[in-house]
This record gives structure tokens, sequence and C-alpha cells, in this order.
């Protein structure tokens, strides 16, 4: 009766209680899902159901959808068949390789948490995609959006590299790090671009075998390796492939319907018009457009062609990317065989997902270049150079420059010069300096300066330092080599050492991969090809072809090598160093021959005497 009398007086209190208690219900039915088993679902089902793409790192933003990719979902849907422990991907660019990768991530931190481990090339990779395709899929997709605290949060467990939610973490490495891949035990590695990983972390091994080994105490572990293959013999992904049960995706002719994997040797063009480029069927030849191939890729089928043995295998072709035109294909492909090897090789790695097969021995005969030197007339004997680049090299007794000049497609040794004395001397880095800061008369009338000067820092390190520093406002920088034939041609500056000098880490096996490719190139009018001044001599050439590139076993593990056939080699180096000075300046040559051409010409100021051969000058 009280109670009665009290609610007629207010009802409002009734209102409230039932408000309370119907809030209370909610809480608790919240609190009971927590309890139940999560739904069976696939990675691509969870991922078409809860994945938003970025705007910041994606051409398309919005849901993801499986089927604007559909060859996707076999891969993706192996990760959560228990069947699979290892999951490998040899694949070319333009697959969306990345987003599956976050898939996957996304679904094991929302569905099935566990201890996670991304394992980049090298730290500073591990640090970029960690920032740019890790961090805005945490951010903008609902279902992760409250599983990994913010950074900014006290004791979110968020850093970086190392992220905590609800049952796991992941963590993100680079495969050059040693101390990332010897602490936890994970249950899921995820290896990207495994060929380009080091032969070893430091003093500990295989990357990739270490990171196995902390995947060994979970009983449904999940490993994937992904990447684009690079070397013949010596290439993981490859090797990883050719033991799993090599899957390839079969796509229907829409004509005859019989299933095929597509073939580069389909693809066909009328002379010298990429732009008609069509893939044509292997069995009927009738032509595909582009709109019928990405039709057919929504119903393509994943066609295992050897037993399972444990490894699911997978080999993607950029032929199969829907967001590439087969006509943009064929134009690549007529530009990277006009340029020559490298660019060729690059084309068979990244867009056929093919491995490149390397001449053992592979190099160039010193009398094939030394028949091509020829007579400069002017100090810059082409209209054509728009960027002078000078390369160092540091000995005991000695300092050795190589001035090149750089057009969008051709090289030209311009300038070489020895100064002898030693590195410990103030006045022989004068002379140096004296000679960086030279100009240089160009066919238009106008002068030329050198804008990027590469020094080895390797020997009397110091000294480079002290010197790069004072002339780090004309362009000279201080450069170190670092081993590996997969490493990128000029990676991040650091700035550990006393000078605060930056230093920037080569990958020299790269580059001379390169440079002995546009040794061979013999026709004038090809991309890529060198000019050689008739002012060198013989030991300038026998230096420049100094190296072979070998395959040798390292612990069972092919890899490619350089092997030197003289003690001598500067000359190669000076010409590495200098690529790798005009690949740093990102130069638009097309914009800087403009700015040459429509400067008033005038008459060509007069270079100061010195000697551009193999001289001394004390």
């Amino acid at each position: 009766m009280k109670s009665e009398a009290l609610l007629q007086k207010s009802p409002e209190l009734y209102q409230t209680t039932e408000a309370g208690s119907q809030k209370a219900t909610a809480e608790r039915r919240k609190q009971a899902k927590r309890f139940l088993p999560p739904p069976k679902l696939s990675v691509a089902e969870w991922a078409d159901a809860e994945r938003i793409l970025s705007a910041e790192a994606s051409a398309m933003p919005g849901m993801f959808t499986t089927i604007n990719a559909e060859y996707q979902r076999g891969i993706m849907d192996a990760f959560s068949d228990p069947q699979y422990a290892e999951i490998v991907v040899m694949s070319g660019s333009q697959i969306g390789k990345t987003e599956i990768i976050n898939n996957i991530i996304g679904y094991f931190i929302s569905h099935d948490p566990a201890p996670i481990l991304c394992m980049q090339p090298t730290l500073e990779m591990a640090q970029t995609w960690s920032k740019d395709r890790l961090a805005p899929m945490l951010r903008d997709t609902p279902a992760l959006q409250d599983k990994v605290k913010s950074a900014r949060a006290r004791d979110s467990g968020n850093t970086t590299l190392h992220k905590q939610f609800p049952g796991g973490h992941i963590t993100a490495c680079g495969a050059n790090s040693p101390a990332s891949l010897a602490s936890r035990p994970i249950r899921i590695l995820l290896a990207d671009e495994v060929d380009r990983y080091p032969l070893s972390a430091g003093a500990e091994g295989d990357p990739v075998n270490l990171g196995k080994r902390r995947t060994a105490t979970f009983w449904n572990k999940k490993v994937l390796l992904t990447s684009t293959p690079t070397v013949k013999g010596a290439s993981r992904i490859e090797s990883a492939f050719e033991d799993s049960d090599q899957r390839y995706y079969n796509l229907k002719c829409h004509a005859c319907e019989v299933p095929q994997v597509l073939d580069w040797a389909q693809v066909r063009w009328e002379k010298d018009k990429p732009e008609t480029a069509k893939y044509h069927c292997k069995e009927c030849d009738v032509e595909w457009s582009d709109v019928q191939r990405k039709q057919a890729i929504r119903s393509g089928e994943w066609i295992a062609t050897q037993p399972f043995s444990g490894t699911a295998g997978f080999h993607l072709s950029g032929l199969y990317s829907p967001w590439v035109d087969i006509a943009e294909l064929a134009k690549l492909f007529l530009e990277s065989k006009h340029t020559g090897q490298e660019a060729l090789r690059v084309f068979v790695n990244t867009v056929l997902a093919q491995s490149w097969e390397e001449d053992e021995g592979d190099g160039v005969e010193t009398n094939d270049i030394m028949s091509r030197a020829e007579k400069f007339e002017t100090v810059l004997p082409a209209k054509e150079i728009g960027v002078l680049c000078a390369s160092a090299d540091v000995q005991a007794d000695r300092i050795e420059v190589l001035v090149n000049g750089y057009s969008a497609n051709q090289t030209w040794i311009v300038g070489f010069q020895i100064f002898y004395g030693s590195p410990t001397s103030e006045s022989l880095w004068n002379e140096v300096e004296e000679y960086l800061k030279t100009t240089w008369p160009h066919p238009s009338g106008n002068d030329l300066r050198i804008t990027r000067s590469f020094i080895d820092s390797g020997y009397e390190t110091g000294a480079v330092y002290n010197f790069c520093k004072k002339l780090e406002a004309l362009g000279v920088r201080a450069i170190k080599g670092v081993g590996g034939i997969n490493r990128a041609e000029v990676g991040r500056p650091t700035k550990n050492n006393t000078a605060r000098c930056n230093v920037f880490p080569l990958g020299v096996n790269t580059l001379k991969t390169q440079i002995l490719a546009r040794l061979k190139i013999d026709d004038p009018s090809n991309s890529g090809f060198i000019n050689f001044p008739d002012f060198l001599d013989e030991e300038f050439f026998l230096q420049l072809t100094s190296e072979r590139l070998i395959k040798r076993y390292v612990k069972g593990i092919p890899r490619m090598e350089f092997k030197q056939l003289r003690p001598r080699n500067e000359a190669l180096d000076l010409m590495v160093y200098n690529l790798a000075a005009f690949r740093s300046l990102n130069a638009n040559m097309s914009v800087i021959q403009k700015k040459l051409a429509e400067i008033r010409k005038s008459e060509p100021k007069r270079l100061q005497q010195r000697p551009r051969s193999w001289a001394t000058n004390w």
C-alpha cells in the first residue's frame, strides 16, 4: 500500500526504476555475450562483414569486398582452415597482398585473439607498415576500435611496433633485427617480402627459421610467407612454393569455358602498339577484353598441381590484378625490354611473379667496353645531360673522384681524378672540395654544378664525416655499403656519429647488378647505355670489370654474390656510388631539360684547366 501510494504521488519514480531495470538487463546481456563462443567465420567472411578500407591506405576506401579480387578468398580462408599450418604466397605486385595480411590480422584481433608477429625486411619498413597500414585499419574498422587502446592512453600497451589487445598482441619487427626475433612466443607468424630478408639476422641465423621457432609451443600455429620472387636458386619464396601443393588460379574462357592459368605468352598486340594488347584463350584463341578478364576472375578457382604435404602454396601473377589493364602491362613490358636486363628482371619478378635466372659467372669483358670509348669534343659532350653527380673512394694514400653526367636514359663519364696524399691531411680534402665545387660548361651555354656527391666512409671514417658535414649544403653525403642482393638502393640516413653527419646505407650489390646490366648494353640508342671517354686508361676498365656474379651455397642455402677477380675494384665502386647519388635525387629530367632549353644561350664559359685522365695531382 505504501509503495502504491508513493507511485501515485511520483509516477516518474516508476519510470526511472523501469528504465534502470532495462538498462541493467541490457548490460547483463552484453556481459553474457563475452562468454559466448564467437560465430564460425572464415577470414574472408569476417573481412566482408567488418573490414573498412581507410582513405589514406586504399584507392577504394569504404567496405572491403572480396568479390573485387576473388582470388584473395582462397588465400585468406586457408588461414582459418585448421588443416593448413603454413601458407605460401608467391605473387606479383598489385594483387592486394597487403590487404590480405591486414585482414588476417583483423580477424585474429576481433575473432580469434592470439599473439601475432608481422615481419618486414627491415625495422624501418616495419615501422612504416605499422604507421601507414595497420594504424588506419585499427582506427577505421569498428570491430577493432575498442580492441586496441589509443597510444595516447595511459598504460595502453600500444606503441608503433607493439600493440596489445584482449587475448593477444601484435608485434612488428624487421628481419634484420635479431633482438626482435628472439623474445616472446607467437602463434601467428606473418613474414612479408621474404626474398628481401638478409641471409642471417646478425649471428642468429635465417630470420624465417627464427620466426618459425617462436611458434613451436602452439598446436594451432599459423605461418604465412609472402614475396615477389627474385633470383632463381636464391629465392626463399620460390623454394617454399616448390615445397607446397602449388596452387594456381584458373579462369574459364567466356567462349569455350575451358579453365586455364593466365600466361604472359597469351598476351598479344599489334607491332609497336601496346595499347591494342589483349589476352587470348589458350584453347580457342578468342580475345578477352579487360572487362571479360575481370569477370572471369570473380568466378575463378584455385587448383593444386601437387599433392598436399602440409603447406598450401599460391602463385599469382600481375595478370590477375583487377586494378591493372592488360595494355598497361604490355606497355611496361616493352619499356622494360628496351631499357635492358635490369628493368626486364624487375618485370619478370614483380609482374609475372617468376624468378630471374642469372648466368653463373655473369660479368662483362674488359675489351668489349674499352672499344666503345670515344673522344668527347666538349667537357659535357651531350645536351641531354641534365644532372652531374660525383663519387669518391677513400684509400690509405689517395682519394679517387669520378664525375658522371646523367640524362633520363643514359650516363656519361665526364671527369676522373686521383688526389694523392693522406686522407688525414686537411690539404688533401681542400683539393677534393675545390674539385667538387667546379662548374662544368653545358652545350646550352650554361654552367652545371655537381648536384649530389657520395663519399664512401669505410676508410678514415671520421675525416669523411667531418668533410661531408662541412659541405652538406652542397649536396655532399657520406655513404656506407650494405651487403645482400635484394637490399634497397639507398636507405634512410642515420646520424649515429660524433659529427652528426647523415650517413646513407647503400645496397651495393643491388646497384652492382644494375651497373653490370648497363655495361652489357652496346647500342647507344638503348636506354641505360654508358658513354665512355677516351681519357680513361686500361686500368680503369679492368677495375670496372673486376667482379662476377656467382651462386654460392651458405649453410645449404643458395645465394647470389659478387666474386672479385682482381685486387682493385675502385672504378666499379665509384660507378655504383654515382648511380646511387643520381637515384637519391629523384630528379625530374624532363623538367630539367626544358629549363635548360629555355635559358637564353650565351658564350660557354671556359672550364678551368684540370686533368681528367688517370693521373696524379699532388
